[in-house]
Formats: C-alpha cells, sequence, structure tokens
C-alpha cells in the first residue's frame, strides 16, 4: 500500500483549497445566471397569466375562470424555485414583498363571509372592500378610489396604516380574486368564487363585477412590472448580479445564506411547522387555491437548485455551471455528499406530500387536527428540511466562511411561545 507523507497531504489539501477559491466567481456567475432564468421565467408566466385574465374579465365564463387559474398555477412553480434567492440578497429582501407577501386580510380586496369579521383594532383596513368602494378611509385620510390602477394597489393599499397583513398586491392577492375564500377549513376543497363575479349586467354575483376585473387586471400588471425590475436586475451589468458577485467570499455566503434561512426558518418553521401546531388552514402558504404543496415542493427545488448549479427552464433547456457543490466537495467530499443526500431525502419527503395532495388529500386537510397521516407527511418534509440546513451549516465551516446566523422560528426554537 503506498503511504503518503504529512506534509503531502497538507499540500493537497492546501492545493485544494486554493483551487476551490479560484472558482469562486465562476460558481456566483452560475448563481446569478440561475436567478436571471428564473426570473425571467417567472416573467413569461406571468404574462401568460396576464391573457388569461384579459380573456376572463373580457369574456367571462366558467371556462374562462378556469384557464387563468391554472395560468396562475404554472406561474407559481417558476418563481417559488426564486425563492432561495431571498435572505442573503438584500435586494431581493426588500422587493419580494410586494409579489409573494402572505398571509393576507382578503377583505381589504373584496368581500368575504360574514364569519371572516370586521375591522379590528389591530387591522381597522381587514375588511375595507376596495372592489365596491369607490372612495375609502384609510387612517383617517379620504382615498379616491373610483379608478383601480396599480399605482393605487401599490402605492396606497399595499401595507395600509403600516399593517403587514394589509397585501393588495402579488400573486396572493390575485389568487384570491381568482378563487375566492376557502371556506372549508381542514375539510376537503379550496376557494370556489364562481365566474359570474366577473359577468357584466344582471348576471354578475356579488356586486361589482367591473372593479372586480380592474383589480384583477391591475394587480396582473404590477405583477408583471415588478418581475421585469428583478429579471433586469439580475441580468448582466443588473445591481443584483454586480452585488452578489462584487466580493467572491461574501457571495458565497450569500448562497448559503438563502439555503439556510429558506429550508429552517422559513420553509420548515413558518410554512410548515407553526400551521401543524396551531392546525391551522390560514397558515398555509396558498390558502385560496388548495396549491400549497406545490410551493413547498418547488421552494425545495430551488434550495437543491442552487447548491448543484442546474436549472431546468420551463422551456427545457438548462442552465448550468460551477457550483457550490464543486467547492465544497473539494474542500470536504463527506460534507458535500451528505448534503446532496439530504438534498434528495427532503426532495422525497416534498414528493410524497405532492403525490398525496394530487390524490385529492390537499395539504389544509393535511393540518387537521388528530390526522397522522397528514402530520406524518409534514413532520417528514419538516425534519429533512431541518438536517439539509444542519448540512448547510458544515458546508459554511468546511468553506472556511464567516459563521452565519440563519432565519428561525419560535415553532422550532421556541415552541412555547407559539401559544403565548
Amino acid at each position: 500500500m503506498k503511504t503518503i507523507s504529512l506534509a503531502l497531504a497538507a499540500s493537497f489539501t492546501i492545493a485544494g483549497a486554493a483551487f476551490a477559491a479560484s472558482e469562486k466567481t465562476d460558481v456566483l456567475k452560475t448563481y446569478a445566471d440561475i436567478a436571471h432564468a428564473g426570473y425571467e421565467d417567472s416573467l413569461i408566466s406571468a404574462r401568460r397569466l396576464s391573457s388569461a385574465v384579459d380573456a376572463l374579465v373580457g369574456a367571462p365564463s366558467a371556462e374562462a375562470l378556469q384557464a387563468a387559474k391554472s395560468a396562475w398555477r404554472a406561474a407559481r412553480v417558476p418563481y417559488q424555485q426564486t425563492e432561495v434567492f431571498r435572505f442573503g440578497n438584500p435586494i431581493v429582501d426588500a422587493w419580494e414583498g410586494k409579489v409573494n407577501a402572505w398571509p393576507l386580510d382578503e377583505g381589504l380586496i373584496d368581500y368575504v363571509d360574514a364569519s371572516y369579521g370586521g375591522a379590528t383594532d389591530e387591522n381597522p383596513a381587514a375588511a375595507l372592500n376596495v372592489v365596491a368602494n369607490a372612495s375609502i378611509m384609510i387612517g383617517g385620510e379620504a382615498i379616491d378610489a373610483a379608478n383601480i390602477t396599480p399605482a393605487l394597489l401599490e402605492g396606497t393599499l399595499q401595507e395600509a396604516g403600516a399593517v403587514e397583513a394589509n397585501v393588495a398586491t402579488g400573486y396572493h392577492a390575485i389568487e384570491f380574486l381568482l378563487w375566492g375564500q376557502d371556506l372549508n377549513g381542514t375539510d376537503a376543497g379550496a376557494g370556489d368564487r364562481p365566474w359570474t363575479d366577473y359577468a357584466t349586467g344582471d348576471a354578475c354575483t356579488n356586486g361589482n363585477c367591473d372593479r372586480r376585473g380592474a383589480y384583477l387586471k391591475a394587480a396582473t400588471a404590477l405583477l408583471i412590472s415588478d418581475l421585469e425590475w428583478m429579471t433586469a436586475a439580475w441580468a448582466e451589468g443588473g445591481e443584483a448580479r454586480a452585488e452578489v458577485t462584487a466580493n467572491p467570499d461574501s457571495g458565497i455566503s450569500a448562497i448559503l445564506t438563502g439555503m439556510g434561512s429558506l429550508s429552517y426558518g422559513e420553509q420548515a418553521g413558518e410554512r410548515m411547522r407553526l400551521g401543524l401546531m396551531l392546525n391551522d388552514p390560514e397558515e398555509e402558504h396558498d390558502c385560496f387555491s388548495d396549491n400549497t404543496h406545490n410551493s413547498h415542493y418547488y421552494d425545495g427545488l430551488g434550495v437543491r437548485n442552487v447548491y448543484t448549479g442546474r436549472y431546468v427552464r420551463i422551456d427545457g433547456r438548462v442552465v448550468s455551471g460551477p457550483s457550490v457543490s464543486d467547492l465544497v466537495a473539494a474542500a470536504a467530499p463527506d460534507v458535500d455528499a451528505g448534503i446532496r443526500r439530504d438534498l434528495d431525502r427532503t426532495m422525497a419527503a416534498l414528493g410524497a406530500i405532492k403525490t398525496v395532495a394530487e390524490a385529492g388529500k390537499a395539504y389544509d386537510q393535511m393540518l387537521k387536527a388528530g390526522d397522522a397521516e397528514g402530520e406524518a407527511l409534514i413532520m417528514g418534509a419538516v425534519d429533512a428540511l431541518i438536517t439539509q440546513t444542519r448540512g448547510v451549516e458544515r458546508a459554511v465551516e468546511a468553506l472556511a466562511l464567516n459563521p452565519i446566523a440563519f432565519e428561525g422560528s419560535d415553532s422550532l426554537d421556541n415552541p412555547d411561545a407559539v401559544f403565548q
């Protein structure tokens, strides 16, 4: 058997580390290329959604409403894969609330069931119903809402009164306008808004169909403009690309911050464990459409995309290149192998939820108290996400980066606080 001197072994270690450092800029280019492709795919899908919305508002029918719903679901697939660019990129964090904020007090936007309640001390605008009112009051100020425009939604209604639950823009506002409230709790069924909510004349149900259509079109137009901005930010010469590639070590830390924070505090904690602890369907991410299983799945896939440096676009093209996995493999092959196994296990666990949901048992039904199968499915994914986060921590150490404080969640870190 050959033996290797300690000095020679050390030289291999140093060479491996130097090789990894020299490749960081290439890894960051792949990361930025995947971000650009993901946001561009989200933009393409949003434009398709806009066409479906225009068709619905222009010629309302059950078929047109279903087509708009299908376009919305398709639009979520690429967007959810971009959520991994949060937490490590301040540009994305400052922007993200406009397009994917949740949960929302839907009474701000349109009519709601009587069980929803009215204004509260925490949110005086919780039942403002902009669709039904051409003049509204916010913070004691009279607001002219006769014309429902993107500017009204973004400049006046979004987080009105500095209340985060006043979500007036983005995917979930559009989701509510397409599906309506899901009044089924943890029983079967999603929102069931009738297509006649967009009908004209005497066929209109629940009033103000023209204004409801105007709100839906304005929200979709704003989503497109927001995605245009973010796509440009990740293009060659864009602000987000320039910021993440300016410093190789900081850029690699940004990648790992996004992976760890999305996996742990955001997805395992706020989006999954918390809802299960409370047995509350209002805590599911796509609560009107019962699309949560897909949102969770594609969030997980986004994490794997950036680690492996490979993203499959909506037209089948593949964006790939040097990856964080390559860096970690050069520094600590066992750590890289472990992370890859963890990522695969997470996708298998999220895939199991997706399979059951697509067979007819929606994610909100899995949250029902006493549902052992649902709890096992959700906790299987939560545990896998936590495990993969520990792997990301080991990657930080293997690459000799400064320690990273990942986003946390009381549901994981201090469960008693959830019920206080």
